[in-house]
């Protein structure tokens, strides 16, 4: 290199390490068009692109760095270093191999090839890399804290524990420690440990934002929601762009039913789907958004946390069994509102011609409804400890010919389990309004009301069409003999009692604003609610005064421990009134079983168009409003005509015995030729494609 090339190049050096990165690199290029071999050039202009942020350009530089001197290892880490944060995992990790080839105990190399290993899948491997480094560096508390991590991601949760603890130990102000400390903790259902980790990280890094959004989901599982709002509200403070974040805030303000900024914050997460950010899908569902905005959530949230498998373990495969193997998973078998819907279904499988297995991931609390439940399947597996490729290899092996998800994304979902594809055909159902966005779930059961053809393609699944309405019920379900008094529930005697027992998040400034507007116009009506918590409750009576309402005329309905007994306190009110954009869906076939008619509006998703499927389906479809100005009038009239209301009230108790409701029996055999049609589709080697099931299921003769 000339004198005036080493004047240039140490002017460039002065201009890099001064911040003036930009006639740097101008420098090192004009000197690399006289010189392309200049080694220290090519290094300085590779390290200047990093600084910039500008990584493939970075990695194209340290590239041609390392064919210049492959000897020097600090090249090839730094490679690793930039292509791992280009999410080249894959590639990141062969340079950090090649390094270790030549130098077994670089620590850090050792660590971050284990990393690389970890982000791509290999945790087997990753975890061995992780324990040959605390054998060779057995102080070295980030190998600790990274084992912990492979650890836990294998589902050996107290060893990962076990693995955070020692990294502590060694190093006691190490907040990511903490904070990962915190999340086997969720895992392990130790929740208050977990805050406490999370509050420890805290205060080692008050600006750490993950502390904050994981605490902040920790309560939002427990439902206190004013401490989830305070957490999420740190968090978007210190990392203003996660939206996955923003959108469990405002999940969280819509269960305070506090709606200030209400339109603005709906509109930014909209903007976020728009821009392609990751949001919780469930968020979305409820506050106005599109069938199509809705896919397009779901497809951004699963392509960045559940991805295809890189190898699916069903392979193409085809079985012949003698019975139709059929899976469902869930997170809910266990009283909640799924298992007492699906309850009857279980148990009038036709079990000669299906065998029925159930995948809980969920906790076993000892309740009747588990024990129901274990009786009603063939095969019942407790999972919920197990990994998602355990549960998926389970399924696998046990040669299931259609899976059924009962979860979506609610609390507890597992989509990882069906992302490594483990039966031939894969459906979603009954849990989840809406569409996955997943490529590995076939299908969706619907009906025409809930996914009419004009929204197939806001649907990544195939649609099938059950005849009457997609919802199952359990036509056994008690209700109590005795009803309480009017006096007792705190409700006036002689007034009209409009009521919603939807839980808060479904409850919209509009809807309630329509709520307002009919306490008004009926002389000493009262709205009677569901308690959840007296934030929420105190928001509502606030809002009420500020339409004109006096406060005392919301009346709150505190939890009751048996579900006869809430389905007996429905006699007493006189009209239900639906949510929009998310409808009543479990609590609207309670009101129905109880003898309660409502009145709905239908919206433009699932979630809004789930309350109409079912009055159809219980022969009520004049209760089914197509605006808001309709289901007002309609809610007013009703009101206003008692007679007409108890013609309605006649009428359901009549068909609650007939209507397609409440047939369990023939729901099952409906549902049966839904999976029998997939099934056959399969077998000719057909793509899934959408279907509607005739009506005429009870004909249903069966496997063939």
């Amino acid at each position: 290199m000339s004198q005036d090339q080493t004047r240039q190049l140490q002017a460039a050096v002065a201009h890099q390490k001064a911040g003036r990165l930009s006639d740097a690199a101008t420098i090192y290029n004009r000197i690399l068009r006289n010189t392309p071999g200049n080694f220290d050039c090519v290094y300085l202009l590779a390290t200047l692109y990093a600084q910039q942020g500008n990584m493939r350009s970075a990695i194209d530089m340290f590239r041609r760095a390392a064919a210049i001197r492959p000897d020097i290892l600090e090249i090839h880490y730094n490679l690793a270093v930039a292509l791992s944060m280009t999410g080249n995992h894959a590639e990141a990790a062969q340079t950090y191999k090649r390094i270790l080839d030549i130098n077994p105990h670089h620590s850090t190399a050792r660590n971050n090839y284990a990393a690389c290993l970890l982000n791509d899948g290999q945790v087997t491997e990753a975890l061995r890399q992780y324990d040959e480094l605390v054998g060779q560096h057995p102080g070295l508390a980030d190998a600790y804290n990274n084992r912990g991590m492979a650890l836990q991601y294998l589902k050996r949760l107290d060893e990962a524990l076990a693995n955070y603890d020692r990294a502590i130990a060694l190093k006691p102000n190490f907040p990511e420690a903490h904070v990962n400390r915190g999340n086997v903790l969720v895992a392990l259902q130790r929740s208050d440990d977990a805050l406490a980790s999370y509050n420890k990280a805290i205060a080692l890094k008050p600006d750490f934002a993950d502390a904050y959004s994981n605490a902040g989901n920790i309560y939002c599982n427990r439902r206190s929601y004013n401490e989830a709002l305070a957490a999420y509200d740190r968090a978007l403070s210190l990392r203003t762009d996660d939206s996955d974040t923003r959108s469990m805030r405002l999940y969280a303000k819509l269960h305070l039913c506090d709606w200030s900024n209400f339109d603005a914050e709906c509109s930014t997460l909209v903007s976020c789907i728009n821009s392609g950010l990751p949001l919780y899908p469930f968020c979305v569902l409820a506050f106005s958004t599109s069938p199509a905005q809705q896919l397009e959530c779901a497809r951004i949230f699963t392509k960045a946390r559940y991805p295809l498998a890189k190898r699916p373990l069903w392979q193409g495969e085809l079985y012949n069994h003698d019975k139709l193997r059929i899976a469902y998973v869930s997170s809910d078998f266990r009283p909640h509102a799924v298992s007492h819907l699906t309850a009857g279904m279980f148990e009038s499988h036709d079990k000669t011609r299906f065998e029925v297995m159930a995948i809980s991931i969920g906790p076993d609390d000892g309740s009747e409804m588990r024990l129901r439940l274990r009786n009603a399947f063939d095969t019942f597996i407790d999972a919920g400890a197990w990994r998602d490729d355990e549960i998926a290899s389970r399924i696998r092996e046990a040669e299931i010919d259609i899976l059924i998800d009962l979860n979506g994304y609610t609390q507890g979902a597992r989509m990882g389990i069906f992302a490594h594809r483990p039966a031939p055909i894969q459906a979603g159902y009954l849990g989840y309004a809406g569409t996955v966005g997943a490529e590995y779930v076939d299908y969706v059961i619907a009906d025409s009301t809930v996914i009419p053809k004009q929204h197939f393609d806001s649907y990544s699944e195939k649609v099938v069409w059950l005849p009457d309405s997609f919802m199952v019920t359990d036509a056994t379900r008690q209700i109590a003999e005795r009803t309480p008094t009017r006096s007792e529930l705190q409700l006036p005697d002689k007034a009209m009692v409009f009521c919603c027992f939807n839980q808060p998040y479904k409850i919209s400034p509009t809807v309630f604003g329509i709520w307002m507007r009919l306490l008004k116009e009926i002389d000493g009506s009262v709205l009677w609610l569901r308690e959840n918590g007296a934030t929420a409750s105190a928001n509502l009576r606030r809002e009420a005064e500020h339409s004109g309402v006096a406060p005392e005329r919301l009346v709150f309905a505190p939890s009751v421990p048996l579900a006869a007994d809430h389905l007996a306190r429905h006699r007493q009110a006189d009209l239900f009134l639906d949510t929009l954009p998310y409808n009543a869906h479990a609590t609207a076939c309670d009101a129905l079983w109880a003898g309660l008619p409502f009145v709905t509006c239908l919206g433009s998703t699932f979630a809004a168009r789930v309350a109409a499927s079912l009055l159809k389906a219980a022969g009520l479809d004049e209760l089914i409003a197509s605006s808001f100005e309709d289901y007002e009038a309609l809610a007013l009239k009703l009101a206003r005509d008692p007679a007409l209301l108890a013609s309605l009230k006649a009428r359901l108790a009549h068909n609650r015995a007939r209507c397609a409701l409440f047939d369990t029996g023939r729901f099952t055999r409906n549902i049966e030729t839904a999976y029998r049609t997939m099934w056959r589709t399969q077998q000719l080697g057909n793509p899934a494609a959408s279907f509607a099931v005739e009506s005429d299921a009870a004909n249903f003769n069966g496997h063939s």
